[in-house]
């Protein structure tokens, strides 16, 4: 059963962080689409929908995501759907369905650490970084890897690099969790191809990108960094999948993602 005592409608991010550190059983809201997943009793629970941090902006250099954007904003923003191929937006277009895109919001999935997340997989390919209201600017990576950090995400940032993506995933329906999923980015210089739902956390298949990187990209080399990424990632059991038809699809994935850059 899910208890909340307390509800602090946070005035600015200061109050909401002061509240959150000093009352260990606090929880930050984001959508509060997974919030009754379990049983749990909230001392505290900060909302931060009155703080402006909605929106989804092109900087100087990069492309900020407000840690309030829906999901569903993601899918829909001209931004995030001409960049990159389009493959941020449709990381999220199969997730369970609209209404929930409607109210689950980029941060509330960022600081979840959902290791079942379709766009932290496409987020990691597209080197993005976390902006803390405490701790300030990390790479999502290392966010990632974080354990026990009380902080509030502010907002997501993107590179607005000249780079090219793909996104794709397997499922037992097609507004079901993903199976499994992975993403793509090529730039000049550089590859990105990053696994996730495997069913741990999303990671970055490193040797397969070094080969590609190495070799270059074609339809041969494609499909060996297809194998050599399944070869270095670790797959496992859960309820929606073996870990041995995890590994064999894993190289399918990657080579469907690395042919649509590569057109």
């Amino acid at each position: 059963m899910l208890q909340i005592k307390n509800i602090l409608y946070a005035k600015d991010l200061e109050e909401a962080y002061r509240a959150y550190i000093s009352e260990p059983d606090s929880v930050v809201l984001g959508g509060c689409g997974y919030l009754r997943l379990g049983s749990r009793k909230i001392a505290t629970a900060i909302d931060l929908s009155h703080l402006n941090l909605d929106f989804i902006e092109k900087r100087e250099d990069t492309i900020e995501i407000g840690a309030m954007t829906t999901l569903r904003a993601i899918e829909t923003s001209p931004l995030t759907s001409d960049l990159w191929g389009g493959m941020l937006a449709n990381s999220v277009s199969h997730i369970v369905g609209v209404q929930l895109r409607n109210i689950v919001t980029t941060g509330g999935t960022v600081a979840g650490r959902y290791a079942f997340s379709d766009p932290i997989t496409a987020l990691l390919a597209l080197d993005a970084k976390v902006a803390l209201f405490n701790h300030g600017e990390i790479d999502l990576a290392d966010f990632l890897e974080t354990k026990g950090l009380r902080d509030i995400v502010v907002k997501i940032t993107i590179p607005d690099d000249v780079r090219n993506g793909a996104f794709a995933s397997i499922r037992k329906s097609n507004t079901d969790y993903a199976i499994l999923n992975c993403a793509v980015t090529v730039t000049t210089d550089s590859f990105r191809i990053v696994v996730g739902s495997r069913p741990g956390k999303a990671q970055r298949a490193t040797r397969a990108e070094a080969y590609l990187l190495a070799n270059g990209l074609n339809a041969d080399t494609a499909s060996k960094a297809g194998k050599i990424a399944a070869e270095e990632l670790k797959f496992g059991d859960n309820p929606r999948g073996k870990g041995k038809y995890r590994s064999a699809i894993c190289p399918v994935l990657i080579e469907r993602c690395l042919a649509e850059v590569h057109k």
